[in-house]
């Protein structure tokens, strides 16, 4: 994979190297390729710099919208991966530096601490760490501004049937953490998939790889 040519003012040259901050680096990536993420029917969850000397990888979280259920499928992921790449090759502002892209999604384990998280987790069951109480294992039934409506899963004997508590609503602002309990008999291909390893692309540099 090739990029293109870039003015030489704007390349390294030597044994000198600009020096880039990373989060200074990653809100600038958001900006470039938060459209192309969307035209790709994916959110685009979080970008990650981090700099090894000449070397920079940046890391690219994507997910599915809130309105959808499921999790982001490998053949999603390629073709992102894809569009990115080519995004990032035609970026104006890049300085001609080595870089490597890592795509990936957040997986069913990754803590619920925005809205859109919960709502996307919508039929999930989730143990949820919230102020004055213990936590609360239950199955999310809706989600609003405010918080999250839940049907709380009662504690039994081992080997007894499941037995569930009345519907409560727990409000954002008093839930300290969030996690959906994985029931694999509801896990979806995509997610077993993508649970564990990001999908890596191609280190780039200027040159032939």
């Amino acid at each position: 994979m090739t990029k293109p040519d870039r003015p030489k003012a704007a390349r390294s040259s030597g044994n000198f190297h600009s020096v880039v901050d990373p989060i200074a680096e990653a809100t600038r990536l958001t900006a470039l390729l938060e459209p192309t993420v969307a035209a790709a029917g994916l959110f685009l969850e979080e970008v990650k710099v981090q700099v090894a000397g000449a070397h920079r990888t940046v890391s690219v979280v994507v997910d599915l919208p809130e309105t959808e259920t499921g999790g982001v499928g490998l053949d999603a992921i390629a073709h992102v991966s894809k569009v990115l790449s080519e995004t990032m090759d035609a970026d104006p502002n890049d300085d001609g530096q080595p870089y490597n892209l890592e795509i990936s999604s957040p997986g069913a384990t990754r803590p619920l601490t925005e809205p859109r998280h919960w709502r996307r987790a919508t039929g999930r069951m989730v143990r949820v760490n919230a102020v004055g109480r213990e936590n609360l294992l239950g199955r999310i039934l809706a989600v609003d501004d405010d918080g999250v409506q839940l049907l709380p899963e009662l504690p039994v004997k081992k080997g007894m049937k499941a037995k569930q508590g009345e519907p409560e609503k727990v409000l954002f602002s008093a839930i300290r953490r969030g996690v959906v309990e994985i029931e694999f008999a509801r896990l979806d291909q995509a997610e077993l998939d993508l649970e564990f390893e990001p999908t890596g692309g191609d280190a780039v540099d200027g040159e032939e790889s």
